[in-house]
């Protein structure tokens, strides 16, 4: 079933609209994934809901940011098309607003294209980036691809690979939940790239890692030529493991070279359920 622009006139409370959503699990092939399109062009997001319905897609639309928490808290969201350019709040806050609430991916769309503004994009949270104008079919194909990626990440080295929990200098990954908890019991959640890079650092630990292999690991893609953005991604994945920036001690630069994830050991555990 699809929504059209009249979404518009919804508003939802902004506590809890992602109460019950956590982005993709286990998505079958006989699952129908369910997208939203946010964009203030209502031409657009009818003519794109149309296109992506051929391919089985459940598409919900909405025009703003009162109007995509309405569909966010109303439907099982498995990933959002997101337009940067809004009115009110801007397509690059909601894309934050969505990785700090949940774990749904997300493709931002812009006629914006320059380094900067992609590199923005991807800080912002956002899975993948595309310029305007775009070939609908590449976007089937990426959004195939962003779920892949989403579903796929889970991936960890041989001896944790059944593990929930991931420890390691104290710390704990938590692979279901995709957080982090810190040697004094803070949970901080992560992006899916972060999740991503964690990942592979945690497959082989104290192994010399490139920037391209580093960054075909986190995005599941060759790297579009600005390779600074891996920089950053380490840099906020240094940050939410208190790792020193000026003297980082876990994730290791090596100069003209790329990065070193410097622990011991990698230990798995199972998570008590109830």
């Amino acid at each position: 079933m699809r929504s059209g622009p009249h979404t518009c006139q919804f508003r939802a409370l902004r506590g809890g609209w992602f109460s019950t959503l956590s982005g993709p699990k286990g998505l079958s092939m006989h699952t129908k994934i369910s997208i939203l399109i946010v964009d203030d062009d209502a031409e657009i997001t009818e003519l794109l809901g149309e296109y992506l319905s051929r391919f089985n897609f459940e598409v919900h639309t909405a025009c703003d940011a009162d109007s995509m928490r309405a569909q966010l808290a109303r439907h099982a969201v498995n990933l959002v098309v997101l337009d940067v350019m809004l009115p009110g709040t801007d397509g690059l806050t909601l894309s934050r607003e969505i990785r700090e609430r949940s774990q749904i991916p997300v493709i931002m769309l812009t006629a914006r294209t320059t380094t900067f503004d992609r590199i923005m994009g991807l800080e912002n949270g956002a899975d993948d980036y595309m310029g305007k104008p775009f070939e609908p079919r590449e976007l089937v194909a990426r959004i195939h691809t962003v779920l892949r990626r989403s579903q796929g990440a889970k991936e960890v080295a041989p001896n944790v690979a059944r593990s929930d929990v991931v420890c390691f200098d104290g710390w704990e990954l938590h692979r279901e939940e995709r957080t982090l908890v810190s040697p004094t019991g803070l949970v901080v959640a992560l992006s899916n790239a972060e999740f991503r890079l964690l990942n592979t650092f945690l497959q082989t630990p104290r192994r010399l890692f490139s920037r391209d292999q580093l960054m075909e690991q986190a995005r599941g893609r060759a790297m579009d030529a600005f390779e600074r953005s891996i920089d950053l991604l380490v840099s906020r994945l240094r940050q939410k493991l208190a790792d020193d920036p000026d003297e980082p001690s876990m994730i290791k630069t090596v100069r003209g070279a790329g990065y070193m994830f410097n622990v011991q050991s990698v230990q798995g555990r199972m998570a008590w359920r109830v």
